[in-house]
């Protein structure tokens, strides 16, 4: 896992000063004598014709190591496209909150190197699978790190479904949705719904139901190893959306069943030495810094 010779660069090709970075990539690591290697949109995004190239979905060269320069979303979509070749993925922050994205623009070179030099934590992130049936026959399928949403999509009104865990009843409910969160995906929208925060080691499945309309209705958390079947009430008027981390929609219909469950390969995710959650969270989402108690006084 150490001897990284091979790296591929990926980036945001939407946001213009990215572009910078991924050039100061390039010359760092061809310099150091690394092979690299460019994912296609971003080698025309900078314009580099020299490097070879290869298609995050048909990974098709041998490679020891992703770093991805973007915000969350970006990571989220290589970790998607990636998961089922086995190669770590290190995120360089280019976006807003940098959950998945550690490393600071201004010290890249610096941490680049210390992990290319075997200084690194890895982390074992699983992903979600989903699949819509319907009339018994599979419609459609997904995959995601963060969450898979049932919601209304562009309307207001509140849909009825049914929630199944292991083929064990659980509710039926009208809300404007469920929210079906990793770990990983704790601190992203299922925290804007009222979730609990999970740290990532957990093997957990957290279900957080949005804008319910009985006030009994509570988020839970099921072992990562749960089958979860949602079925799409027959008497909805809508055509739900199930989505996968925010970006891919598959469209449902009432009598539709959403199968989720844990994907059985999971993403590496590698971070610097010091790589601290609950710092990440205290920095992030403005949790209270330290009150400068004692040791001896505690």
């Amino acid at each position: 896992m150490t001897d990284f010779k091979r790296i591929a660069l990926v980036s945001n090709i939407e946001t213009p000063e990215i572009g910078d970075s991924i050039k100061r990539l390039i010359s760092y690591l061809g310099e150091a004598g690394y092979t690299v290697i460019l994912e296609i949109n971003t080698a025309r995004f900078v314009g580099n014709t020299e490097l070879p190239v290869f298609e995050c979905g048909k990974l098709d060269v041998p490679l020891d190591l992703v770093i991805m320069v973007g915000g969350d979303g970006s990571m989220l979509s290589a970790a998607r496209n990636l998961v089922q070749h086995n190669v770590p993925l290190l995120g360089v922050n280019r976006g807003r909150l940098g959950f998945l994205t550690d490393i600071l623009p201004h010290e890249m070179e610096e941490q680049v190197k210390r992990v290319l030099s075997g200084e690194f934590i890895i982390s074992s992130r699983f992903l979600l699978e989903v699949s819509i049936r319907r009339s018994g026959q599979v419609i459609g399928t997904g995959s995601a790190l963060n969450d898979v949403v049932l919601h209304p999509g562009k309307s207001v009104r509140m849909m009825e479904f049914e929630l199944y865990i292991d083929e064990q009843f659980v509710y039926s409910q009208r809300s404007d949705g469920l929210i079906v969160s990793t770990p990983t995906g704790s601190t992203a929208y299922a925290l804007s719904g009222g979730g609990p925060i999970m740290h990532p080691n957990l093997d957990a499945i957290g279900l957080v139901p949005m804008n319910p309309h009985t006030l009994s209705s509570r988020p839970i958390v099921v072992g990562g190893n749960s089958d979860i079947e949602i079925r799409v009430g027959s008497r909805n008027e809508l055509h739900p959306l199930v989505t996968c981390d925010g970006q891919n929609d598959i469209q449902s219909e009432p009598g539709d069943t959403i199968r989720i469950h844990k994907m059985a390969q999971q993403i590496q995710l590698i971070h610097p030495v010091g790589h601290d959650f609950y710092e990440t969270c205290r920095t992030k989402l403005g949790w209270g810094s330290r009150l400068g108690i004692s040791e001896r006084n505690r």
